[in-house]
């Protein structure tokens, strides 16, 4: 189960977290959640094949695609860890040298989960919005959907579900498979 401090946290208390908890700091407040389940995981690996695979090894587009970074805006106050994040090349040469990401990314996708739905959508999404973030993927991997947003008007894109096999931006040069990403039959 997800957990809020009541107090006003520090950048010092999400460090003080437990290592099997993913910390993340919006304004004071600390949110600890546990480790993600293996509908969670089995999404991301699989959403990972395709897109890690396809644009880290050198192929179009020129990104950086990486597992849970810990992105800072705003110097240490908000610290937040989407499940995959990207870059393009060309805004982020190179990784930082520490874990703390401060280059805003060009693209963050969020897994569900029912700890982590309601930060993700109402705390995570208007932060994402608010410093720029031009791409949101939105996966619900026992709904099996995703949601694809771009920051234009906030407005859905699309919305990807079942066994679908899509392109979407910002990386159409991919044809993602959902049916062979889901690890479970969706929920009813």
């Amino acid at each position: 189960m997800a957990a809020r401090t009541r107090e006003w946290a520090t950048y010092q208390d999400l460090l003080n977290a437990p290592d099997n908890l993913v910390a993340e700091l919006v304004d004071g407040e600390l949110f600890l959640s546990p480790r993600p389940a293996g509908p969670h995981n089995q999404f991301a690996s699989g959403l990972g094949y395709y897109v890690i695979g396809h644009y880290n090894r050198g192929g179009p587009g020129g990104w950086w695609i990486v597992y849970e970074p810990e992105i800072h805006f705003a110097v240490d106050e908000r610290a937040v860890v989407p499940d995959l994040a990207g870059w393009r090349r060309e805004r982020m040469p190179a990784h930082p040298v520490d874990h703390r990401y401060t280059v805003v990314p060009d693209w963050v996708c969020e897994i569900l989960s029912p700890s982590t739905y309601r930060w993700d959508r109402d705390t995570k999404l208007p932060l994402y919005a608010h410093y720029g973030v031009p791409w949101a993927w939105y996966a619900h991997p026992t709904k099996h959907y995703v949601e694809i947003l771009q920051l234009v008007d906030g407005d859905w894109v699309a919305k990807h579900e079942g066994d679908a096999k899509f392109r979407a931006e910002p990386f159409m040069e991919v044809e993602i498979d959902l049916g062979s990403i889901w690890a479970s039959p969706p929920a009813s």
